[in-house]
Parts: C-alpha cells; sequence; structure tokens
C-alpha cells in the first residue's frame, strides 16, 4: 500500500488536478496533500486533443516530470481509458506509470462495456501489485446510460465488478444529488471520489456524506487556459503588458517553486 492509499481512509481528500510540472509546483505550494493529474489539461499542454490519443510515453513523461515538481507529494495520473483496448498494453504503461513515481492512477470504462475496464484493471493489478491506488471511472452519468433513477444501481454494479479485480475507489463524476451521493457511499465500502460539478455540494457537506475524494477535474486547466486566451487577445490589440501583471506570480515566485536538481 502506499501513502496514496492512506489519504483515502477518513475525510475528504480535495485533489486539485495539474497539467504540468509547474501547476504541480504551484499546487504543492498552497498546501494541497496530493496532486492528481487531469488528462485533458495534459493532453493539451502537450499539443494533443483528450481521449486516449496521448502518445503513452509522453503520458509517462509527463507524469515523471509532475512526481519530480510535486516532490514528497504523492500523484495520482488520469490514465483515460489506459491508451490502449489491449490489458496487457495498458498493464505495462501502468508499470511504466509507477516507475515514474506515480501512487495512482483513475482509469475509465467511458462508453465501452464495463467488463472491458475490468480486464485491464485486473491486468494492471497483476502486474503491480499493491504500489499503485486504482481509481475506476464509473462514466454512467457523463455518458447519461439509461434512465436517471437507475445510475446509482449501475454505478454500485460496476463498482463490485470493479471491485472484484482490484480496484481501490470508485469514480463517479456527473453524480451531484445529495440523495445518490448518499446511496452510492452506502452501497460500496470502496472510498467514493466525486468531481467538482455545477450543482455538486461544498466539500464540508460531501465529508458528512461519506465522499472521500473531490476532484477537480479539467476545471482549473479549462479557466487558467481561458485568461491566457484573455489577456493574449489584449496584447494582441494593444500590446500592453500591465493588464498581465495583475493576478500574475512573478519570475521569482514561480523560480523558487521549480525542484533545485
Amino acid at each position: 500500500m502506499t501513502a496514496f492509499h492512506d489519504l483515502h481512509r477518513s475525510g475528504l481528500l480535495i485533489l486539485p488536478n495539474a497539467w504540468d510540472a509547474g501547476s504541480a509546483a504551484v499546487m504543492r505550494s498552497l498546501g494541497a496533500r496530493a496532486i492528481a493529474t487531469t488528462s485533458a489539461g495534459v493532453a493539451w499542454a502537450l499539443g494533443w486533443p483528450d481521449g486516449d490519443a496521448l502518445p503513452p510515453e509522453r503520458a509517462v513523461q509527463a507524469a515523471r516530470d509532475i512526481v519530480r515538481a510535486a516532490g514528497d507529494l504523492p500523484v495520482s495520473v488520469d490514465f483515460e481509458g489506459g491508451y490502449s483496448d489491449d490489458p496487457d498494453a495498458v498493464a505495462e504503461t501502468a508499470k511504466q506509470l509507477v516507475k515514474a513515481g506515480a501512487q495512482g492512477i483513475n482509469i475509465e470504462d467511458g462508453g465501452a462495456a464495463p467488463e472491458i475496464l475490468a480486464a485491464k484493471i485486473a491486468a494492471i493489478r497483476a502486474a503491480v501489485g499493491d504500489a499503485l491506488f486504482i481509481n475506476a471511472r464509473c462514466d454512467v452519468w457523463l455518458r447519461g446510460v439509461g434512465e436517471a433513477d437507475g445510475r446509482v444501481n449501475e454505478a454500485l454494479r460496476r463498482g463490485a465488478l470493479y471491485r472484484g479485480v482490484g480496484a481501490d475507489g470508485l469514480f463517479a463524476p456527473g453524480l451531484t444529488d445529495r440523495d445518490g451521493i448518499a446511496e452510492l457511499v452506502a452501497g460500496t465500502p470502496l472510498p467514493i471520489n466525486l468531481l467538482a460539478w455545477p450543482g455538486l455540494p461544498g466539500a464540508a457537506e460531501l465529508e458528512r456524506l461519506g465522499v472521500r475524494r473531490l476532484s477537480a477535474g479539467s476545471g482549473i486547466a479549462s479557466a487558467v487556459y481561458g485568461q491566457a486566451a484573455l489577456l493574449a487577445r489584449g496584447f494582441l490589440t494593444d500590446g500592453l503588458q500591465e493588464p498581465m501583471q495583475a493576478d500574475a506570480l512573478n519570475w521569482g515566485e514561480m523560480n523558487a517553486l521549480m525542484p533545485q536538481v
């Protein structure tokens, strides 16, 4: 088991999601207890679209850079669908992520049959043992699977399948209603991870409901890119530097956050 496993045993772990080493260093400086990555943000930073398009070797290198910047904080990597349909290939990339220093991954079922994700999880667990916290992402809410009132039961069915092959946690992005959250928490021994989403209760309420993990997802990265677009648009119009200074971390502040190796 890892230090990252321990962070799911009680309370609510709030995870900001980094997209490169610099963003990870900033989040570390703000008191984050662990760093997660956002697959979308990492892909965009490297010039790829989100959606299992990123070459696995680029994902591993990004993880290595983020682990270095995170210092002694555990890092969990958003592994999308594993960047392959072949469970053995997925497991091999997971081994490389462990070598890069990752203590956790998210891996999603997406639009595929849950049995496909179960096969990938089983292969990963066989390859890495207990060295990785495997967070199984259940996409029934994001994908609008079935009737709304049946999604908790479907998530519980999938969660039992994933737990049976070695998953350590269940991620239910898109779930926001209190009754559904309480039902999901009560129905599985897996720690529940939710995604920051419009209408989701705040951190204190989620902790009261028994949720163990809250992720920012791509939200911070998207907001940063939006701000970059706003500033670049202004600069292309008037060439003024002053607007860039308003909320900026200056050169010295950012440079001091980088590992001195």
